[in-house]
């Protein structure tokens, strides 16, 4: 088990190492597993790839994110020409059912609503917009739409999880109730965790995941 300044020296190297944060100015703190990032990046993208970064890092059990975005003056738009620079990445993006979509812009920040019918389609929307000029942040209110289910979901969901070679399924639980899941347990790793709640995503029926999974080092 590495300590807190292990864990704090391998977090700052693979910071440094990704060229798309190598730039920001970005204070790593350690306590017990647990990784809290403050500091400043210039565009919502780095910031999220400053946290995808810290997951990738062996040994965190906990990202606590609390970057701020700093746009360079040459990085500045008007919310006027940021609506229209979502409005054509949501129509562009195969994946966003765009009609079914709605985005609301307030100083740079990006506010997405709407029901769609799966978790990818979500994620999608906010992909799409996430890396626009002048964009500051976005909140995802994306909703997914109910789906009657015919099969046991929770059955579903573990056989899948069983075959993923990353994950071991036996420490793994999962409960549905309707298109709500809850996924407990123990993983090693924040992959793990997150393919997990890929795979639980991906059952039909499934309206909301609840991760409760701990990664343990």
């Amino acid at each position: 088990m590495k300590t807190d300044s292990q864990l704090q020296r391998d977090v700052l190297d693979e910071l440094k190492w990704d060229p798309r944060v190598r730039d920001a100015e970005i204070g790593v703190a350690v306590k017990e597993g647990v990784v809290t990032l403050t500091g400043f990046v210039d565009s919502y993208a780095q910031r999220t790839c400053a946290e995808r970064a810290v997951e990738r890092v062996g040994g965190v059990r906990v990202v606590a994110e609390e970057l701020k975005v700093k746009l360079p003056g040459a990085f500045q738009r008007n919310d006027t020409d940021i609506g229209h620079a979502v409005a054509n990445a949501l129509r562009w993006d195969i994946e966003v059912p765009d009609d079914k979509i709605k985005a609301r812009i307030e100083n740079g920040w990006v506010w997405l609503d709407g029901e769609v019918e799966w978790q990818f389609q979500r994620q999608a929307a906010e992909r799409a917009v996430r890396y626009l000029t002048g964009v500051k942040g976005v909140t995802n209110a994306v909703r997914i739409k109910a789906r009657a289910s015919t099969y046991d979901v929770s059955k579903r969901i573990k056989e899948a999880l069983h075959r993923t070679a990353e994950s071991d399924s036996r420490k793994i639980e999962v409960e549905a109730t309707g298109g709500h899941v809850t996924l407990t347990g123990t993983v090693r790793s924040f992959a793990e965790r997150q393919d997990a709640e890929r795979a639980a995503w991906a059952a039909d029926g499934v309206t909301a995941v609840d991760d409760r999974i701990v990664v343990t080092v």
